[in-house]
């Protein structure tokens, strides 16, 4: 046992770090409650593990006295002197009481202890070593799969990245290398863990710092940043330095930069917008690549009417809305999107005149002037340009029919081009 005892001291001194002196410590403090099973009652009883030999014993102070009344507590002067030959009555003397076979459990117990200290000094470590880079990108491989959350190796210590904080469009195998973000260190009944994540939005702003020189030196600030991890991102900039443009610094030559970072997403989209503090300049850019057609800003309900022409619609509201929801998350806004209808009502109103005007054609008529208006020939100057064997076919007629509408239409035309008559003629 103390050869043992002194090698697996010498082990885990050199290969763990641990230190000697806390380990043996560990193990007194183990051994003793052990003993006061074994030993029973016995004043001020503790354990001494020889540090050179490894030697263990349990020792008890007890009383000197005349006449022993208490086992547990007095010893008798003659074999007081027997221990300290210089004992005196009342005197405290320190005695063996080692029961016999007592070597077995306490080896069983030193090893225990050992483990647990050592267990404990690993998460020690872990703690004192990662607790100043929380919020930093830590460098990992996956390890294994504890149901849906992902173990990974990060070094000297291994990290948990929850279902949650996994990006849903990403899937991991074992072996695979990883960046994700140290999220927090969670304190457990096992010590504390370390918690990762990818789908956080401060693993972007983080991706960012590292590629953008410009924001790591404090001339490009990141005002506000939404996600959907996966899926899309917003960044709003801003530059702290006149002669920065903060969009271009983030994007980088050719867009380099911001390659880079869409790698590392697994090709997630990013809009970098500049950030402004007039609330329609940022909703404008919020929302883009959709082209807005008029804002109107509500402060008092903090809203934001936006009207956008029908071929805008889909674009400004985004793949079941997440444009615009991340753009009301980027801005602190509610964005609400409507279609704008002048053009639409315009356009109608274009086409009801035309048909209004060919109906009073004598020999066209209602039903006709809607069939050429829409087929394409809203005026008298369109029928007479056309080819008969077209007007015929576009209204389901024969060309006898559609060559009568030209010559209603010819008349027309010469009517209307015929001067005024003088008033009193």
């Amino acid at each position: 046992m103390n050869g043992d005892l002194l090698a697996a001291l010498d082990y885990f001194e050199r290969e763990k770090g641990v230190d000697r002196k806390t380990l043996l410590e560990a193990i007194e403090t183990a051994v003793l409650s052990a003993a006061k099973k074994s030993v029973g009652p016995a004043r001020d009883l503790r354990v001494e593990i020889d540090r050179k030999t490894g030697a263990m014993r349990c020792l008890a102070k007890l009383k000197v006295v005349e006449r022993v009344a208490s086992p547990h507590d007095e010893i008798a002067i003659t074999r007081a002197r027997g221990i300290k030959p210089d004992a005196q009555l009342d005197e405290d003397v320190d005695v063996e009481v080692t029961p016999a076979g007592f070597g077995r459990i306490a080896a069983q117990t030193a090893k225990q202890a050992m483990m647990q200290r050592i267990r404990a000094f690993e998460k020690e470590r872990i703690f004192e070593e990662f607790k100043d880079r929380v919020g930093d990108i830590l460098n990992g491989t996956v390890r294994r799969f504890e149901r849906s959350d992902v173990i990974v190796d990060v070094g000297k210590a291994e990290a948990l990245m929850p279902h949650k904080e996994r990006v849903p469009t990403e899937e991991y195998m074992a072996g695979d290398r990883i960046r994700a973000l140290l999220l927090e260190i969670q304190p457990t009944p096992h010590g504390p863990e370390l918690i990762l994540s990818r789908s956080h939005p401060d693993f972007v702003i983080r991706l960012m710092e590292l590629e953008v020189n410009e924001i790591k030196t404090g001339q490009v600030k990141i005002h506000a940043i939404a996600r959907e991890a996966g899926y899309r991102t917003k960044l709003a900039v801003m530059s702290l330095n006149d002669k920065v443009e903060p969009v271009g610094a983030c994007v980088g030559m050719k867009g380099v930069r911001i390659k880079n970072i869409v790698r590392e997403l697994n090709n997630e989209k990013i809009d970098i917008i500049r950030w402004d503090k007039d609330a329609k300049a940022f909703v404008n850019a919020a929302l883009s690549p959709a082209k807005l057609r008029s804002i109107e800003v509500d402060e008092a309900s903090q809203t934001v009417k936006v009207l956008v022409d029908e071929d805008q619609l889909s674009l400004a509201i985004g793949k079941r809305g997440q444009n615009v929801r991340l753009a009301s998350k980027l801005t602190g806004w509610k964005i609400d999107i409507q279609k704008n209808e002048t053009v639409r009502e315009t356009f109608e109103g274009k086409v009801k005149g035309a048909v209004d005007a060919l109906a009073t054609v004598p020999g066209i008529g209602a039903e006709l002037a809607d069939k050429l208006v829409h087929g394409g020939l809203p005026t008298i100057d369109d029928i007479l340009g056309a080819d008969t064997a077209d007007i015929a076919e576009l209204l389901s007629v024969e060309e006898e029919q559609a060559k009568t509408i030209q010559e209603a239409a010819a008349a027309a035309h010469e009517k209307a081009s015929q001067p005024a008559s003088p008033a009193g003629a």
